[in-house]
């Protein structure tokens, strides 16, 4: 029998900075080959750069405040609640904002073997 890795207990205060976009704070939790855990903090009428996370797919659960996400040719957004999920499908370009008054905090659970996070200038024009 092969022993496994014990389980163990990440803490808040041992989150590193990871995956830099403008506009937002992502901290990693964990990283294994195919998954990428942590949580992304934004403030207060921020807005984060356009960004995608190649062919990593990520999910999010909103723990505190309004996450409002924009993505490519889609025109308009979505606002995410405390208690939502949020699907991203790889190779999405997106933007996160925080409309709302206080600080937003989602955790986010990303699977993939892909780069990360890929920052980009804009989005690409509306699909037609």
């Amino acid at each position: 029998m092969d022993r496994s890795e014990p389980v163990r207990v990440v803490r808040e205060v041992e989150l590193l900075e990871a995956d830099p976009t403008s506009g937002m704070l992502r901290r990693r939790a964990f990283e294994a080959p195919g998954l990428w855990a942590g949580q992304v903090m934004t403030e207060p009428g921020a807005v984060s750069g356009w960004h995608h996370h190649d062919s990593n797919t990520s999910m999010l659960y909103v723990v505190r405040g309004v996450l409002r996400l924009e993505s490519e040719g889609v025109e308009g957004w979505v606002d995410a609640l405390a208690g939502d999920y949020i699907h991203v499908p790889a190779f999405t370009v997106h933007r996160e904002s925080n409309p709302g008054r206080v600080r937003s905090v989602a955790i986010i659970a990303r699977s993939g073997v892909g780069i990360p996070t890929v920052n980009v200038s804009h989005p690409p024009p509306p699909h037609t």
